[in-house]
């Protein structure tokens, strides 16, 4: 049976995934040694960047040809699994979601955001559903590449993703690419593979951004 288009393109990032499980933030989330300013800050750039992810949902639902399609995109990719952990996580990390709402988009963050949303307007559903599929893909594998952490707060964190509550989305999200990368000629499946690596490589910059605390420098 021919490899899928999605399993070809994470062959080809496999060496970035492996960089993004060393990241020094995500090793000392499972050991309990992360400091915790550190991922309050991730928690309000994550808190931003899922905004900028669900905004370029939209955008992809609008590329759907069919109503059956639209209905099938809408139905398995719009529900927000993972807003109820940032809630509690937010709480527990001595924040409110006020001193959240107040958090500006740092530099990766904004650049990582603006990929998505520039793929999804310039290209079809299938560059745009490759551009979404690293981020719930990575943190699903977060299970294998980090594991548990027994840290009383981060051990929560680590729970939603070795659980596997992402693997419905990751499993529309491939679906999507795989069935258009089926019909899509030369060009579309180089714009599909640019939008993954990219998205990708963004992956692993926002883990290195939370580590630094990433600020703009003017």
């Amino acid at each position: 049976m021919p490899e899928s288009f999605s399993a070809q393109l994470q062959a080809e990032v496999a060496p970035m995934w492996q960089q993004i499980f060393e990241q020094p933030f995500l090793r000392e989330i499972k050991d309990g040694t992360l400091p915790l300013e550190k991922f309050q800050y991730y928690l309000g750039q994550d808190y931003l960047y899922l905004e900028g992810f669900a905004r370029t949902v939209a955008l992809t639902l609008a590329k759907a040809p069919t109503s059956a399609l639209l209905e099938e995109l809408a139905r398995r990719v719009m529900t927000p699994v993972e807003r109820p952990l940032h809630h509690k996580l937010v709480a527990e990390a001595g924040l409110t979601m006020e001193d959240v709402r107040q958090v500006k988009r740092s530099p990766t963050n904004t650049a990582y955001v603006n990929h998505m949303l520039t793929t999804a307007s310039l290209h079809g559903l299938g560059p745009a559903a490759a551009a979404l599929l690293p981020c719930p893909w990575t943190y699903h594998e977060l299970r294998d590449g980090v594991g548990q952490s027994e840290h009383p707060l981060y051990g929560q964190w680590t729970s939603f993703y070795v659980a596997g509550l992402l693997q419905d989305s990751v499993d529309a999200w491939r679906s999507f690419v795989d069935r258009e990368a089926e019909k899509a000629d030369q060009r579309e499946l180089d714009a599909m593979r640019e939008a993954f690596t990219i998205s990708t490589r963004y992956e692993y910059m926002f883990w290195d951004m939370a580590y630094r605390m990433e600020q703009w420098p003017v």
